[in-house]
């Protein structure tokens, strides 16, 4: 319910707007404060970073932190959106929009504010302030001691009023499903065409697992909702980002389909120098897979959001490289040209794989494809080690070759799929699992210091193999020697389902970098298998 003063204080927000020619329609929510309407575009938003750049940096203010640390995970669970309340609930635009309150862990409000335009007239942004009134919250939540005006953790995009058709083919309730959201320093995510949240994005990386310091975090900290049309197919984000070293404008233009697309375009100014700069960072949790499991560490068979980083290079190879939880951090560079794309992919789907309900099996994958050329640099993946499933620890960017220093601008723009599997498969066959275990024969005593490998792939580029003939696995390694090395169809009668088999003995606890490939004659019959093997972890 609204009380009567929240309403009539938004009645007579909304007829001051339309008084001052601002779209009444646009601003069709009862009950919701705005403040005064100021002129905005991407542009004005841009230079805005840029002078912002050029000063020193000043950190968002936290609003009452003693009572923020108050707000923990069960508390903050309690504080609901009122629905009735979301931005746009009554239309114009497809989206209704809900916001996250702030709490323990996320202590660093945001400045919402809508855009519209009204006829003849440029756009004009309105703040959206905070009110607890907007939330459904316990009596004795803590959040009622915060101040006035204290701001928003974040926003997400509810499904579309008239019901966007879910997995069953049945219009999902606007109120109770929603397909984006941005909570938390830079961080956003969206589900994909599974239903289903995972692995999530970031505006920018500084300087994740570099040696000389901790990693930098930058916020968003003013966020602007363009008022899309009834009609629309897509809705507009506008973001500035702050942190110590770099100011940046964004703007993100997501479209809701079978899947989420999202392309955004980006300006980043530089105030101090960066070691590792992550251009389109993505984030994953990886605790284990077929690849390597410890004896009973979890009644599951395997735990991850994503099992593998794709990459699709500037010369064109298909590569895949299935990730791992490894002894220690590891930083590993791809490096290229302009890359076509990247990811990282959910491949396995099989819910046997994982017997848990909280469907790990529909997480998403996530595809970044550049707008425009990239140049020199590499694609980056992070691997932190981890005992459990509630921590982020895998990381994917693209890192540009040339270091990054103050007073430095770049611009980037890139599409991001939130899918099944990737937008651009590969006529290849392509990695379906990775096996290891003790190297050797049956019946022999298992030497020390050896392990086998059992690398699978399929799709229709093996189907036709002739009969009798077998693929030729193309193998390479930054050290150690193969033995015992073979490919076989994999006996389960699936048209296109190859495996190579090999040991690999290696001395020493460094790890081993791999490259595999399968190959009939002159022909490339499969995707790269790259893999990091750590002899002792």
């Amino acid at each position: 319910m609204i009380d009567r003063r929240t309403l009539l204080a938004g009645t007579a927000a909304l007829g001051a707007a339309a008084a001052q020619g601002f779209s009444a329609e646009a601003l069709a929510q009862s009950g919701l404060k705005l403040g005064p309407e100021a002129a905005f575009s991407f542009d004005a938003l841009r230079s805005r970073a840029q002078a912002m750049a050029a000063a020193p940096y000043n950190p968002p203010p936290r609003p009452r932190p003693d009572v923020l640390e108050r707000i923990d995970y069960d508390a903050h669970g309690k504080i609901r959106y009122k629905t009735d309340l979301a931005l746009w609930a009554n239309g114009p635009s497809p989206w209704p929009v809900t916001f996250f309150h702030l709490g323990r862990f996320f202590q660093k409000p945001v400045r919402m504010h809508v855009v519209s335009r009204a006829q003849g007239r440029d756009p004009r942004a309105r703040e959206i302030i905070y009110d607890e009134s907007y939330f459904d919250m316990p009596k004795d939540s803590p959040a009622h001691a915060l101040p006035e005006g204290a701001g928003f953790a974040g926003f997400r995009f509810q499904e579309a009023r008239a019901g966007f058709p879910g997995p069953k083919g049945t219009p999902l309730d606007w109120r109770s499903n929603d397909w984006v959201a941005f909570l938390g320093a830079s961080y956003f995510r969206a589900i994909g065409e599974l239903y289903q949240y995972g692995l999530s994005a970031r505006g920018l990386a500084i300087d994740p697992a570099v040696p000389t310091g901790p990693e930098e975090f930058p916020d968003f900290t003013h966020v602007y909702l363009e008022t899309p049309a009834a009609d629309a197919k897509s809705v507009v984000v506008c973001a500035l980002l702050d942190s110590p070293s770099v100011a940046g404008a964004f703007r993100f233009v997501m479209t809701r389909g079978t899947s989420v697309t999202i392309g955004v375009e980006k300006s980043l100014f530089i105030r101090k120098d960066i070691q590792r700069f992550g251009i389109a960072p993505l984030t994953s949790m990886y605790w284990y897979s077929e690849n390597k499991k410890a004896t009973a560490v979890d009644w599951r068979p395997e735990v991850h959001d994503s099992d593998g980083l794709a990459i699709w290079t500037g010369a064109g190879e298909r590569a895949w490289r299935p990730l791992n939880n490894p002894p220690r951090t590891i930083a590993s560079s791809f490096v290229d040209n302009n890359p076509r794309g990247f990811g990282l992919m959910q491949r396995d789907r099989v819910f046997g794989h994982y017997m848990d309900g909280v469907f790990y099996e529909k997480r998403p994958s996530l595809w970044i494809e550049p707008v425009g050329a990239w140049g020199k640099g590499a694609v980056q993946l992070i691997e932190i080690p981890t005992d459990d499933e509630i921590h982020d620890n895998i990381v994917a960017m693209w890192v540009p070759e040339q270091p990054v220093k103050a007073g430095q601008r770049y611009d980037y723009a890139y599409t991001m799929s939130w899918m099944a599997d990737e937008p651009y498969p590969p006529p290849l066959a392509r990695v379906v699992s990775t096996r290891m275990g003790n190297g050797g024969q049956p019946g022999t005593v298992r030497p020390r210091g050896v392990r086998k490998f059992m690398v699978e792939f399929l799709g229709d580029a093996l189907k036709n193999v002739p009969f009798g003939a077998k693929p030729d696995v193309i193998l390479s390694a930054s050290r150690g020697t193969f033995s015992y090395v073979f490919t076989e169809a994999v006996p389960n009668d699936v048209p296109g389902h190859w495996r190579a088999q090999f040991d690999l003995t290696v001395q020493g606890d460094e790890p081993v970098e791999m490259r595999a490939f399968l190959r009939l004659g002159d022909k490339v019959l499969s995707e790269t298998w790259l893999y990091q093997y750590h002899p002792f972890g």
